[in-house]
């Protein structure tokens, strides 16, 4: 056995393999922080917000639009939120999807506010339809979608709208989620990992070029762009990378506002995160099946790092699982495989020391933005140790389903809590 395990090393697809799974992790982390600190020094070092300035009367009326199911727990937080923002002219439609709860009911609560209007659908069909319906009764040339479960900041729009205004092939304007529920471990790591994983790769994202997401929990849209790529795609695992994509590949540009603050819940419980990133990391593959040829034209340039770079992370994830399998295998039999430990050597030391340092470049980005994200720097060590091993069998898990059925309900389940 002795011999076979160093057959195993000594064959150049292991030594592909290793070398492979210790320098992805370095490389990509560095292509993130370097791009997204070129963002920085772009858009947000300076003092100057002249951009930005824009007269109340030279704002655009924007609709608000809630797609709801089963959120009675934290719809009236939203609404509340919503009716609060510091915007000249918004109108906000709440849509019911076909919710089982007193969503409906709380909703309805708030029709003596002359702003908001309430959609019921009887038929629970998920997300992307609630606001496919619900589109053609939207008034004005912008809307703004966000998640039952959010609430923006209330100088959200008057970051956002300007973008539109300066940029007639804008599609898109993302904001910058921030986690409110952050009690339990699992939500603080968390609150790192929006600002050192989300946020800054959006960043870098804009960089070059391309962007992989307009986040579903908030985004401003120019409604003309949505009905020229056929609306929101609603036969996709995630409803917002799908949409995204096809702004992009229609040549709309689509842009990250970091100072559109939206503040939202996260998955408190290692079952629902588990629940959670399953979608993602499925809905991640939908889309890399579905836009799997647009290396056959040369005008979709723009988004062949985001599709290589989305892909190679789904390699990695399989890199992992299976050099951690091998070891194991080969430490229950007394001669374990060198290089191909899951536990932190010293070349894993190294990566985890670059994730701490990528993390820390973002916490140290959006600081400015929520000054207390510093305090939760502390837990970034876990990161690795919670969030990479989780992830790389949830792609692995996941990753399958997805190619092999690109196309599917989007119905969506997700439980939530009061806070």
């Amino acid at each position: 056995m002795h011999d076979v395990v160093l057959g195993i090393a000594a064959s150049p697809l292991y030594l592909v393999a290793a070398g492979f799974f210790a320098l992805y992790p370095l490389f990509s982390a560095l292509m993130w922080v370097w791009t997204s600190l070129i963002y920085w020094f772009r858009r947000e070092r300076g003092g100057d917000l002249s951009f930005y300035a824009i007269p109340d009367e030279g704002l655009p009326p924007v609709t608000v639009l809630v797609p709801a199911y089963q959120e009675g727990l934290t719809i009236c937080r939203t609404i509340t939120g919503l009716l609060e923002m510091d915007y000249p002219h918004i109108e906000i439609v709440i849509v019911d999807d076909g919710s089982p709860d007193d969503t409906l009911e709380k909703a309805r609560s708030y029709l003596t506010d002359p702003r908001v209007r309430v959609v019921h659908k009887a038929v629970n069909e998920g997300k992307a339809l609630a606001i496919n319906d619900v589109l053609p009764l939207v008034t004005g040339e912008f809307v703004m979608i966000i998640d039952g479960d959010a609430v923006p900041a209330p100088d959200a729009l008057r970051w956002m709208v300007p973008h539109f205004l300066r940029n007639p092939r804008l599609a898109a304007v993302t904001g910058n989620p921030r986690v409110r529920n952050r009690d339990k471990l699992l939500a603080k790591i968390q609150t790192v990992e929006f600002s050192s994983i989300v946020s800054l790769l959006k960043r870098a994202q804009v960089v070059w070029g391309r962007v992989m997401t307009v986040s579903g929990v908030i985004g401003l849209y120019r409604i003309s762009a949505i009905e020229r790529v056929g609306l929101f795609v609603h036969d996709a695992a995630t409803e917002d990378i799908s949409t995204s994509w096809k702004f992009q590949r229609h040549f709309f540009d689509v842009r990250y506002e970091p100072r559109a603050k939206v503040y939202m819940q996260v998955p408190p419980t290692l079952s629902s995160l588990w629940r959670q990133r399953m979608r993602w990391a499925k809905g991640l593959a939908q889309v890399l099946r579905r836009n799997s040829d647009i290396w056959l034209d040369w005008r979709n340039r723009r988004i062949f790092p985001v599709y290589l770079e989305a892909s190679l992370s789904i390699v990695w994830a399989y890199t992992f699982v299976l050099l951690s399998a091998m070891w194991l295998i080969t430490w229950v039999l007394g001669v374990p495989l060198l290089g191909a430990t899951p536990v932190p050597a010293w070349w894993g030391m190294l990566i985890g020391t670059m994730s701490l340092v990528q993390l820390g470049v973002g916490v140290a980005l959006d600081r400015r933005y929520d000054p207390e994200v510093t305090r939760y720097y502390a837990w970034a060590a876990l990161y690795p140790i919670i969030y990479w091993i989780q992830m790389a069998f949830i792609t692995a898990i996941a990753t399958p389903a997805g190619l092999l059925r690109p196309y599917g309900s989007g119905v969506w389940r997700t439980p939530r809590s009061a806070d």
